[in-house]
């Protein structure tokens, strides 16, 4: 997964919903673990504002 950082607000919707706890926040950027991330998508589809997408 990668987050476009340009569009991301911050929300934590996508911390939230992670199940192995992949996806860390700050006060100024959300960082996807790519070690730890089993690929399944939560994020990409809570994101509101579209900034994470699966990686090609």
């Amino acid at each position: 997964m990668k987050i476009n950082r340009n569009l991301c607000d911050i929300c934590g919707s996508c911390v939230a919903v992670c199940p192995v706890d992949a996806i860390s926040i700050s006060e100024f950027s959300v960082t996807i673990h790519q070690d730890q991330c089993i690929q399944c998508g939560n994020c990409v589809q809570v994101c509101p504002v579209k900034a994470i997408s699966e990686d090609e």
